[in-house]
């Protein structure tokens, strides 16, 4: 069955440990912690104080989306934060800088992914394939929570799936943006793994009925 991975972007920060809680007693598999820093995408949001403060508060598995340049400087750090999976962007430094990231997260015990933006095609992925824990497909351009999906992104995410279980079949494949009831069919049928749903969450008062209806239960 496809995971379910809220995204704290969507959240009240003002009430976060209630927003976890919220979520995880309504079903959630995991939360999406997105890291921004306002050069690899125009916006910032949380660091690293505040994934140690998550982690203290919940024992979900944490998901940790780095849209940050240069992840290789950070990517140990946020493993030690807290983080259960670390995903870097293919397009925030060299191939070699990218490769060194993974292995830093692996190194220091946790699962490591990459991330492809819309315009980045999916044979972009392909040096990563056999190491890499998870490929996520962004189905929105990053920075914002609440975007409009883009279907556009469904070719992509198949084709992805089909190289997946040719070269590592136990590499998860995700999908970031715009996730509901009604695009999460598409997505699944696609070959998703896990789905990211931010606003189509927490923009709701019954967080396990939507996660419910995203499932398909």
């Amino acid at each position: 069955m496809v995971k379910v991975a809220p995204s704290l972007l969507s959240a009240d920060f003002a009430r976060l440990g209630e927003e976890i809680r919220s979520v995880r007693e309504g079903g959630a598999d995991w939360l999406h912690v997105d890291v921004m820093d306002g050069r690899f995408v125009p916006n910032i949001s949380l660091g690293l104080p505040v994934l140690s403060s998550i982690r203290k508060a919940t024992d979900m598995f944490l998901d940790v989306h780095l849209m940050i340049v240069e992840p290789v400087l950070y990517a140990r750090r946020f493993c030690e934060a807290g983080a259960d999976m670390v995903t870097v962007h293919v397009e925030a430094d060299t191939p070699e800088n990218i490769t060194a990231a993974l292995r830093d997260i692996h190194a220091a015990g946790k699962k490591a992914g990459i991330v492809l933006k819309p315009a980045t095609p999916a044979q972009a992925a392909e040096p990563w394939l056999r190491e890499a824990d998870m490929v996520l497909v962004m189905t929105v351009e990053p920075g914002f929570g609440g975007q409009k999906f883009m279907a556009d992104m469904l070719p992509k995410i198949r084709t992805l799936r089909e190289r997946i279980d040719a070269v590592h079949p136990g590499c998860l494949l995700e999908a970031d943006g715009g996730a509901d009831a009604n695009t999460a069919p598409l997505l699944i049928e696609a070959g998703c793994d896990v789905l990211v749903a931010g606003s189509a969450v927490f923009k709701q008062a019954d967080r396990g009925a939507v996660i419910r209806a995203i499932r398909g239960e």
